[in-house]
Order: structure tokens, then C-alpha cells, then sequence
């Protein structure tokens, strides 16, 4: 396996069902090392002999590009650069969408002479561009009883008393503080001067909020993975919260109600991509490349589509699904019949409709993106008060 591509990663990408497919088509072995996004971000910036490829998302970029820990892509030698979606080149999918607060792709994917990221355009990108969703938060219909899509508008719902006992969040402090802000601000509990970028004072409140939930027995717990999420929710302890697809996509296949909700507000996006390590040359650097133009093809992008995500290159993914695939994940048209997500179960049943529609009306109302604020490392320390790691205080005089 010396010869092998090292792909450091997180669960975002279906590497197990990619992985003979992949090496097959490239015609070399591949090993992928998953972690959590805490995890990955400090290896990637700390460890960058130990990968390859780094496939995160956007809002983890700062940390690994400030090290020095990745280098980066050279725009020509991606084949379908062209073919890549104006979500992340241009910050919004159409004219008249949303550009969404926060860490937008579009504020760093391109490099500038000095090394700094921005959106003005050259011809060497941070990240390319890969797998993205519009995420909000899931109701567990079968244990709560309640109809999401007829009683459920808007991310204040967290903060509902029926749901007490029942809210669980993610443990990503890029993330789950989002969801939380969200709720407070929809709530017209909270207001923040600008939500993708909250000063120590608003940090201070809002996580004091979250202890307050936590105290009172409504915020009921946190998870880290997909697989805690979906446990959460089949054993009945969850009825609300943080949620992504791959945990909606099994929970159904399980036989469970589950529904995620389309809020007035708008959904917390985030975007994922592929780096380079800053190590690689030569033929090393060549198979790096013919992953990356690999990985945007279509059909990586199609088991993507069928735990739920898109692909910055959706006409190439359409060739690799089947019309009635392209007709729910993609244009949120009714199912013609039973899907399977991407380990074949049957998933989605005939009838159903994608919660929010078609991609491009997801992608057009985005609240928030995914962030990592100025102020994320005081951020992190008073997360930890939340997960319960420090019981001493780390509020910031100000």
C-alpha cells in the first residue's frame, strides 16, 4: 500500500462505495482515513505527510491553507472546470439567489499572487469544488406525531416546549452554534450585527442560551457522527434537531417517518472539495490530479446524490442516474417508484417528495453557510462548556 493515494477524510464522502469503482477506473489503489471534522482539520494542518488529498469543506480551508499545509490546483488541469456550478465561482446559483451569510465557497476558492484567498478570479483554486447540500434540522414524525411539512416553517421550532427532552445538536461548533443562532434569532430571542461573524459579546450570549437549554432538560444531547444521529433518532430519544442526509436517507430505509424541514428563513448550507497536500510532486502530484478530474466525472457524484448530496457538476451526474433518480434528488419531482440510497436499500418510497423541492430552488435560499469566524478559537473554548469537556469558565473579559 506504499504506492497507494492517501485520502484524508470525514464521512461527507461515501468512500466505501466509491473505492473499488475509483481504483479500478484510475487503475491505482487508494486507502482513505476517515475522521470527524475536528479530527481531520488538526491532521491536515498538523500532519500533512501523513495524506495526499484533504476532502473536507470550505469552512474548515482557513486553518490547513494558513499552515501551509496544502498547495494549490492549477484550474487547467481540471477537465470540467467549466462545467463547475456558479454556487461556488460566483457565490450563489442564479441571479436572484441568495448569497448566504457566513463562509460562501465564493470568499475563498481563489488563490491571488500573495497566497490570500478571494473571490476575484485567477487561474489557481484553494479547493475544488465537490459534494454540497442545504442542510435545516429533522423531525422524527413517527415518535412526535407532528406533520413537519404542515406544522413545521421555521428554525424557531427547536425552541418549541413540545419538543422538550428531544432537541439533540451536532457537536461541531462551525455547525451546531449555527443551529442554535438560527432558532434564537427566528425566535426573536437574539440578534446578532452579522450572523456568519458574531462578536465575543454575542458568542457569550448565545452559547449561555445553549447552557440554559441544556440545564433545563430541552437540549437533550449532541452527537459528532451520522451514525450516532441516526441511532439517536431509531431508538426514539431524538424527535428534533440537527440532521444530515445520509441520517434522513437511512432512517427511512429503516421504516421510520422522518422529514426534514424547509424553513422560511432559509437552510444553513456548506460545501465540501478536495485539496491538495502541499508535499506532492511529480507522479504522485499526477495521480492527485486524475482523482480530482475523476471524482468529478459522475458517477462518484450520482452515490453521492443517493445519500442526499449534489455534485458541483450536476450534468454529469445526470448521466449516471436513472431518469427517475434525476427526477426526486435533483428536480423534486415526485418518486415514480421505490429508490435505494447508496448501499442499495430501498429508501424512498413511491410518491415521496424531496423536502424543499428541486436543487436549484434549495440552492437559491440559503441563510447561512457553514463558518469559521474570526472569533472561532474563543468560540471553541465556550463550545466546550456545552459538551460538558471544561467545567471552568473561558469567558473572554471584554
Amino acid at each position: 500500500m506504499t504506492g497507494a493515494l492517501r485520502i484524508l477524510c470525514t464521512e461527507i464522502t461515501p468512500h466505501r462505495q466509491l473505492l473499488a469503482r475509483a481504483e479500478y477506473d484510475l487503475g491505482f489503489e487508494l486507502v482513505f482515513e476517515e475522521h470527524d471534522f475536528v479530527d481531520a482539520q488538526r491532521i491536515a494542518a498538523t500532519e500533512p505527510d501523513r495524506y495526499d488529498v484533504y476532502d473536507q469543506c470550505f469552512h474548515n480551508l482557513d486553518i490547513v491553507w494558513h499552515w501551509g499545509a496544502i498547495q494549490p490546483i492549477e484550474v487547467e488541469r481540471i477537465e470540467l472546470w467549466s462545467e463547475v456550478s456558479d454556487l461556488t465561482k460566483k457565490g450563489r446559483i442564479g441571479a436572484a439567489a441568495s448569497l448566504g451569510l457566513g463562509d460562501a465557497p465564493a470568499t475563498r476558492l481563489y488563490v491571488q499572487e500573495d497566497r490570500s484567498l478571494s473571490p476575484v478570479e485567477t487561474l489557481r483554486i484553494s479547493m475544488l469544488p465537490t459534494v454540497h447540500n442545504f442542510d435545516s434540522f429533522g423531525i422524527n414524525e413517527t415518535e412526535s406525531g407532528v406533520d413537519a411539512d404542515r406544522e413545521v416553517r421555521s428554525w424557531a421550532e427547536l425552541l418549541q416546549p413540545r419538543w422538550h427532552g428531544h432537541l439533540a445538536i451536532v457537536d461541531e461548533p462551525a455547525i451546531g452554534f449555527f443551529d442554535i443562532a438560527l432558532a434564537l434569532r427566528a425566535a426573536g430571542r437574539r440578534s446578532f450585527q452579522n450572523l456568519g461573524n458574531m462578536s465575543v459579546g454575542e458568542i457569550d450570549a448565545l452559547i449561555d442560551d445553549a447552557l440554559e437549554l441544556k440545564r433545563s432538560g430541552h437540549l437533550a444531547g449532541l452527537w459528532r457522527t451520522t451514525e450516532q444521529a441516526t441511532a439517536q433518532m431509531a431508538a426514539g430519544r431524538t424527535w428534533i434537531g440537527s440532521i444530515w442526509s445520509p441520517s434522513i436517507i437511512a432512517l427511512k430505509a429503516s421504516g421510520l417517518k422522518v422529514c426534514q424541514a424547509v424553513p422560511v428563513e432559509g437552510y444553513r448550507a456548506w460545501h465540501g472539495g478536495l485539496c491538495l497536500a502541499g508535499h506532492l510532486e511529480g507522479n504522485r502530484l499526477d495521480r492527485a490530479y486524475a482523482y480530482l478530474n475523476w471524482f468529478l466525472s459522475g458517477w462518484a457524484g450520482a452515490v453521492a446524490a443517493r445519500q442526499g448530496y449534489y455534485m458541483s457538476v450536476p450534468g454529469r451526474v445526470r448521466e449516471h442516474l436513472s431518469p427517475a433518480e434525476w427526477d426526486y434528488w435533483y428536480d423534486g419531482r415526485p418518486a415514480r417508484g421505490v429508490l435505494c440510497g447508496p448501499d442499495g436499500r430501498p429508501a424512498i418510497q413511491a410518491g415521496e417528495v424531496r423536502s424543499g423541492g428541486s436543487y436549484w430552488s434549495r440552492a437559491s435560499h440559503i441563510a447561512l453557510w457553514n463558518t469559521t469566524m474570526d472569533e472561532h478559537n474563543y468560540l471553541v473554548r465556550r463550545w466546550s462548556e456545552l459538551t460538558g469537556e471544561k467545567a471552568a469558565s473561558t469567558r473572554r473579559a471584554s
